[in-house]
Order: C-alpha cells, then structure tokens, then sequence
C-alpha cells in the first residue's frame, strides 16, 4: 500500500518530499495502527541532528565564493596552468571544476557558475558548443566528489558515517576522475588537430606552479609543526595564516587563498581542530573575510541577497529530509526494507555483484529523482545489505554519490542538463548528445572506484 501510494502521487507529478510525507500520512490514515500525528513527530526528529547543522554554512559558503568573484580568479589560475596545452581551454575547464569543487560542494553550482565563464570563452576561442558543454557537464560532477560535499553531509547523517572520513574519501576519486576527462580532452583535441588556446609564457607558467607549489608546502608545513613538533594548533594555524596573506599581497596571487578553503576544511578536521559541522562554519568566516576584507567584491546588499537564497535552498533541503525520515521509518516498519534485503541476499551473496545491481539501480534512480531526495530513499534499502555483506560504508558513500552526480546528466530530471542548455541556449536534445562522450571517463571512473576500495579508503584510514 505504501509504495503504491508514493508511486502513484510521483506519477501525478508532486515534488518527491510530498510525496514521500504524503503517501506514509494516508498509509497511516489508512491502517489506523499509529496515530497521524507521528508524522509530523518523525519529520521534526529526523532533522533535530547535530551534523545536519553543516548543510546550511556549507550553502553559505558556496553562494558566498559563488558571489565574491572567485570564480574568475580561478579561471584564470587555471588558463595560466594549463591553458598552454593543446585543447587548453577543455583542460582549463576541468582544472577549473577541480578548484571549484572545493568551495561549492555541488555539481548544479559548478555548472552554473563556473560552466557560465567556460562555454562562453570556448565558443569564442572556436570551439563547437557541443564540446564546450560536454565537457562542463562531465567536470560539474567533481562539484560533490572532491570535499566540500553536499551530499556526504546527507549521506553521513542518514549512513551514520563520519562526514570526515566521507571528505577524505572523495580526494583520490576526484582526482582519478580529473585525470581521465583531461585525458578525453587530449584525445579530443589530437583527434580534431587543436592547438593551445594561450601562449606559452614563462612567467605566467612559473608564477602558476609557484601557487601551486605554496598550496602543497602551506598545509604540510603546518602538518609537520603540528604533529612533529608538537606546536599549539590554533597558534600555529594563525601565524600560518599571517604568513599566507602576506605571501598573497607580495605576489598577487590569482587563487592561493579560494584554493585553502577545502585545505582548511581537511586539515582542521583531520587535526582536530574542529568537527565536519564547525568546519562548515569555518569555511564561511574564510568565505566573508576574502569577499568582505580582503577582495572586497561583496557588499552588504549582495549579503542579503546571498543569506536568503540560502534560506531558501536549505529549507528545500531539510524538508526532503524530513519527508524522508518518515517515508524510511514507514519502509523499516512495514517490512520493505526487509524484504528488499531477503530478495537481493537469496539472490546473490557476492558483493561484487551486489554492486554491480545497486550501481544500476542507482544510475536509474538518479535519472528521475533529485540527490538528496534519492539519498534518503535509497540509503534505508541499500544500507543494510551492504552491512550484511562486509561492504565498507564509506566506500559505497563515494559510489552512490557518483551514481547520483551521472544522474543529473540525463533526462528526464537531470538538473545539470537543464542549467546548461539554458547557459549554452542550446535545445535539451543537443545537450544530450553532447554529454553522451564524456559518460565514458565517468563510467571509467565509476567502475574502478566500485571494485577498487582501497584508492577510496587509503586516505581516511591513514588519518583515523
């Protein structure tokens, strides 16, 4: 009865959080073993969750750097680094998602921001808008793989995983993934004869490895003083800190400082200093102090503005949550979960075959249904087994995560698809025949983190 019903109301085309709560009331309602008011009190218990907290700051943030200007800074961080290689602007265009993925923490701001700069310099350097846009949707996914991230927040509360093994997890996957697209850019841009979009410059070059390089030595330096040497954690950061912005000022560096958010927000959280949820608010302080005191590209009125476009994507957020506290308490109550767990285990006990099922399932699902949304239902059902099995949590963590992320390239609800047919004024038709390629780096990518743990788990075991 109760998934009849939640099917139904989805096919009448209500938003899934309605009908998720919608379809457990009327279940209830029709039962009468529980009286309706539990709905109302799972939902608001579902959401009363401390690590939940991060989900806002992590908003705020990403619509702080979104709106601070950091987006050209990083485009032309990247252009200098590698806009000299041939197919350049497809390289900057990957290398530019790597950076930002560190601050948005979502793959539909990653498109939209960024993706709006990248298509628009692609087409005017003379590339078909086909390709600009494939590979924005294809580098838009390492929006939640490469900390900060979204959906790990969702995942970890739902999961009960730590959100911080979740992060650490994401870093090696998101490079691998990085490393393939750009090896699709140079097969693309060998296969059509494509030069270098920029000169070679020395010193454009050597002043782009030389950010790179205070990017590696600042975090490992204050790693050893630290932990080797045992200096005070908070002392040692502020004094880095001074140190950091004194370096930005002789130099003028184009993204050193957006660069450290996600530093920051791994080695607070992995020194101790703060937790996943304080990260968060950490990662907003950074945020203002380089868009309020340091850019000054942020006015008070662009604050507001920012503060409530993150109301409203929180409160979005937190009621599909909420909705989906209910809908998966009614799923374990009646048995589903169960169910689903006894079929798939009289099945198959293989966990590589397990696996394979849920990566299409999932796949599937994301098609149709939003992350978050599709996180909630399916972390109930897939879960358990998993545990069964001997499948490491955080391990599939990384793997629904991408499902979902290839997801959102699709029709018929992939929003990632949308956001760039409406930037590219392309029809939604083309814009799928455009990201059809660059599923092949992904499913690559997808295949070697499933049946590869260990390039997921390497890093949060040798911090735990």
């Amino acid at each position: 009865m109760l998934k009849i019903v939640f099917l139904f109301l989805m096919a009448g085309g209500l938003p899934v959080a309605i009908a998720m709560a919608g379809s457990s009331l009327i279940y209830l309602l029709w039962a009468q073993t529980t009286p309706p008011f539990v709905v109302i009190h799972r939902m608001v218990s579902g959401i009363d969750s401390f690590p939940l907290l991060a989900v806002p700051f992590f908003i705020l943030a990403g619509n702080l750097m979104n709106n601070a200007g950091i987006t050209n800074r990083i485009y032309n961080f990247a252009l200098a680094l590698v806009g000299w290689l041939k197919g350049g602007l497809g390289h900057v265009n990957v290398l530019g998602s790597v950076i930002f993925a560190g601050m948005s923490g979502t793959a539909i701001a990653d498109a939209a921001g960024l993706g709006t700069i990248e298509i628009k310099a692609m087409k005017d350097h003379g590339y078909a808008t086909e390709f600009a846009v494939g590979v924005t949707a294809a580098s838009a996914t390492l929006g939640p793989i490469i900390p900060p991230s979204l959906p790990f927040v969702i995942y970890g509360m739902m999961a009960n995983v730590s959100v911080g093994a979740l992060f650490l997890a994401g870093i090696l996957p998101g490079a691998l993934m990085a490393v393939l697209m750009m090896l699709t850019v140079a097969y693309f841009a060998h296969k059509n004869g494509w030069g270098a979009d920029v000169k070679f410059e020395w010193p454009r070059v050597v002043k782009a490895l030389a950010e790179t390089a205070v990017v590696i030595a600042w975090p490992l330096a204050l790693w050893v003083l630290i932990t080797k040497l045992g200096l005070p954690p908070q002392a040692t950061v502020a004094a880095g800190l001074v140190v950091l912005f004194g370096l930005d000022k002789v130099f003028s560096f184009q993204a050193v400082l957006p660069i450290m958010t996600p530093v920051l927000l791994i080695g607070g959280m992995t020194t101790g200093l703060f937790t996943p949820t304080e990260g968060a608010i950490a990662a907003c302080v950074w945020a203002m102090v380089l868009g309020f005191a340091w850019y000054r590209t942020l006015s008070w009125k662009m604050f507001v503005k920012v503060c409530l476009d993150t109301v409203e994507t929180t409160a979005t957020v937190l009621f599909i949550v909420a909705a989906a506290s209910i809908f998966g308490w009614m799923l374990t109550a009646t048995g589903v979960t169960a169910a689903i767990s006894s079929w798939v285990l009289a099945f198959t006990k293989e966990p590589w075959v397990f696996l394979l099922l849920a990566n299409l399932l999932m796949l599937f699902v994301g098609c149709f249904l939003e992350p978050t949304a599709a996180i909630t239902i399916l972390v109930p059902i897939l879960v358990p087994i998993c545990q069964q099995l001997g499948i490491d949590l955080v391990h599939f963590g990384l793997v629904m995560v991408l499902n979902l992320m290839i997801g959102l390239l699709h029709p018929p609800m992939g929003m990632v698809l949308f956001v760039l047919a409406r930037v590219a004024k392309l029809s939604v038709e083309r814009t799928t025949m455009a990201i059809l390629p660059w599923l092949v780096p992904l499913l690559g990518s997808l295949a070697i983190i499933t049946y590869f743990p260990k390039l997921v788990l390497w890093l949060p075991r040798m911090f735990s």
